[in-house]
């Protein structure tokens, strides 16, 4: 048996003695195995094709085997070896990687122990599912990052075959990194380590919601310290008036908000990421921090508000390991959701793991006439593709691909501010 990434998938067949269920669906195969006499379940994901290998096939089979461990309590092993969500598929892709995100919350909830044996790539989507696991195994091929070397490269202007870039991006991303950031973290050095690794990681979690919020304590160590004290000021917007007519009060920092509003003759809470700027680690943990003592305090009802198109890609992001911070919002959400209801509403652009990670726990996404939701910006596509796609997609084309299940026009004239 070798570590080597390329066998990597035969050496965890091997050590589960894995029995396929069903013909392979795209990149993913589904299956049966045992381990220490336990029987588990497993979902190999293979990187055979480009520009992603989790489309609407892939993630509809995957969510149906988290389902699947959420009711038998049955311990999960997945092999990620994946540059994300299938971007050649656009919406499509996006509104399945909603579902599969929304299933992988309430397994990991659930406490399904949750083991990930990572091959050479780990971008994406496939990053954020990763980091539903309280363990992950790296070779020492492994890449783990938000955003793929070829976005990064694009962002920062520079050829994703420089040296210097490709330097700083092994410094970033690299297994003995991501090793220091996390005890969670693993390098597999030989191949006789897969074994005990497997029985570690496979070892009942206890309260899960307790770990996900340990876990979120444990990111702030990551953030530049002291982290300076938020910078609030008071918010006023055309569209939050009209979605609140009978009066809302919020602020802001830097493009987190917060507040409250009434509608219907009931008080809401909201939380909120807007601005044009993408998301990055700190945003993301001062909006986890926020929604976390939502969870805890149970709002009446808690609303998301959404206009920010993408993730930060940026290698300082990705040192710290953006993921992370990004799963951390969408376990907050859903710890909140199991006491309020929750919705997402999005008010202007949307895409990629910032719109995963909110819209997954969400009961319902509303999307603002005119919103536009796209499973990454523009120039990300064409850094990966080759090519844009800028069409502009109709509520009837987010609600066929399951990324919006509302609409409302708020009668407003140009850019709300």
């Amino acid at each position: 048996m070798s570590a080597a990434p390329e066998s990597g998938a035969g050496a965890l067949r091997s050590a589960l003695a894995f029995d396929a269920v069903g013909e392979p669906a795209g990149n993913v195969t589904i299956g049966r195995g045992r381990f220490n006499g336990r029987a588990v379940r497993v979902g190999l994901v293979e990187n055979r094709f480009a520009s992603g290998s989790i489309g609407a096939l892939e993630a509809e089979r995957l969510a149906a085997l988290l389902r699947i461990v959420t009711i038998e309590r049955v311990p999960l092993v997945l092999y990620l070896d994946s540059a994300g969500a299938k971007v050649s598929e656009g919406l499509k892709a996006l509104g399945a990687f909603r579902l599969l995100f929304h299933a992988g919350l309430d397994a990991a909830l659930a406490g399904v122990p949750i083991a990930v044996v990572l091959g050479r790539n780990c971008y994406g989507g496939s990053s954020m599912l990763a980091h539903l696991a309280a363990r992950r195994l790296f070779t020492p091929a492994t890449r783990l990052a938000m955003s793929g070397p070829s976005i990064l490269a694009s962002a920062a202007g520079m050829n994703v075959l420089d040296e210097s870039f490709r330097a700083m991006a092994e410094a970033a991303m690299s297994p003995a990194a991501r090793a220091r950031a996390s005890q969670a973290n693993t390098v597999l050095e030989r191949a006789d380590e897969l074994g005990s690794w497997l029985a570690e990681a496979l070892a009942a979690p206890g309260d899960a919601a307790a770990a996900f919020h340990q876990r979120h304590e444990s990111l702030a160590h990551r953030l530049e310290r002291p982290l300076p004290a938020a910078r609030w000021e008071p918010l006023e917007r055309r569209d939050l008036a009209k979605i609140y007519p009978e009066g809302y009060q919020a602020r802001d920092a830097q493009g987190l908000i917060e507040g409250t509003g009434r509608r219907n003759g009931a008080e809401e809470a909201f939380l909120g990421i807007v601005g044009a700027a993408p998301l990055g680690i700190e945003r993301a943990w001062r909006f986890a921090e926020a929604a976390w003592q939502h969870a805890r305090a149970a709002p009446a009802r808690l609303e998301i508000f959404l206009d920010c198109a993408t993730q930060a890609a940026r290698l300082e992001d990705e040192k710290a390991v953006l993921s992370e911070f990004i799963v951390d919002m969408s376990a907050a959400l859903a710890v909140a959701a199991r006491r309020t209801p929750v919705g997402l509403t999005i008010l202007g652009r949307a895409g990629g793991g910032v719109y995963v990670a909110l819209a997954a726990p969400a009961r319902r996404v509303t999307s603002v006439y005119g919103a536009d939701i796209q499973v990454l910006p523009g120039s990300a596509v064409a850094a990966i593709l080759g090519e844009s796609h800028d069409a502009v997609a109709t509520f009837a084309d987010y609600r066929d691909a399951r990324v919006a299940d509302d609409e409302i026009r708020l009668g407003l004239t140009g850019t709300p501010p």
